[in-house]
């Protein structure tokens, strides 16, 4: 990816958080959600968004309210970035975090006994 691209991710990334946060009253969006991967393609048509929510039963939910405020979005973010286009996103879930907190709440629950310093002697 382009250091212009980079750029252009980044400012993207901290915008959609600004109007998801602040603009948006959906009560859906108010779960807590992060946006983990912003990408934005070469010639700024399209871009990628990851969006992690905690619990993935909201998750899906989250991305439709999203893709469904596409239009509201690009109207935001017209008025606070400058971009040669405005891309066409595509938001998707980022299972990444929940998977990590399922996986860390499955290894606290095991019942896995102590280890004896002295087995080997």
């Amino acid at each position: 990816m382009s250091n212009r691209q980079e750029r252009a991710s980044s400012e993207i990334q901290k915008c959609l958080i600004e109007i998801i946060e602040h603009k948006m009253n959906d009560p859906r969006l108010q779960k807590v959600i992060t946006l983990t991967e912003v990408k934005v393609s070469p010639d700024f048509q399209f871009c990628k968004v990851k969006v992690s929510v905690l619990d993935l039963k909201d998750a899906k939910g989250v991305v439709e309210v999203l893709q469904k405020s596409e239009g509201y979005i690009k109207r935001e973010l017209k008025d606070m970035i400058d971009l040669p286009y405005m891309p066409k996103f595509k938001f998707e879930v980022d299972k990444g975090t929940a998977t990590t907190l399922q996986v860390e709440e499955i290894l606290r629950n095991l019942d896995i006994p102590a280890e004896d310093e002295e087995d080997g002697e």
